[in-house]
């Protein structure tokens, strides 16, 4: 195998591997509490929801998706400053580099956009 080749692959195998670890213990921990929920259950334990949460369940929560779209909206905006204030520095890269910049934050930013909104309908509709 090329040597130039193993490092761009060692570091997508990196983030595969960070992600089905988080994954897998995820999923075990999850798994290990519904065993105890199924266990009290056969031995005729009431559960309450409170009970249920203490366990370790998240409660789901409506209306959540308003502080990842900020956070995408401003990393959008960061890259808007970044590629002005370059092309403020190299004026001669201007034409260049402002609209690579703006194309790169439009991922962030659009997705930011749509987050923002379901939240916002979100909670609308369960008030």
């Amino acid at each position: 195998m090329d040597e130039g080749l193993l490092v761009p692959l060692g570091l997508f195998a990196m983030v595969v591997a960070i992600v089905w670890l988080s994954m897998h213990f995820t999923s075990r921990n999850r798994r290990a509490v519904l065993d105890t929920v199924r266990e009290a259950v056969r031995e005729g334990q009431p559960l309450s929801p409170e009970t249920v949460r203490a366990l370790g369940m998240p409660k789901k929560s409506s209306g959540g998706d308003l502080k990842p779209g900020a956070i995408l909206i401003a990393i959008a905006l960061s890259c808007l400053v970044l590629g002005w204030s370059i092309s403020m520095v190299e004026p001669e890269e201007a034409s260049e580099v402002l609209p690579i910049m703006t194309a790169i934050a439009s991922f962030p930013g659009f997705i930011g956009v749509v987050l923002l909104l379901f939240g916002w309908f979100g909670r609308k509709r369960d008030d």
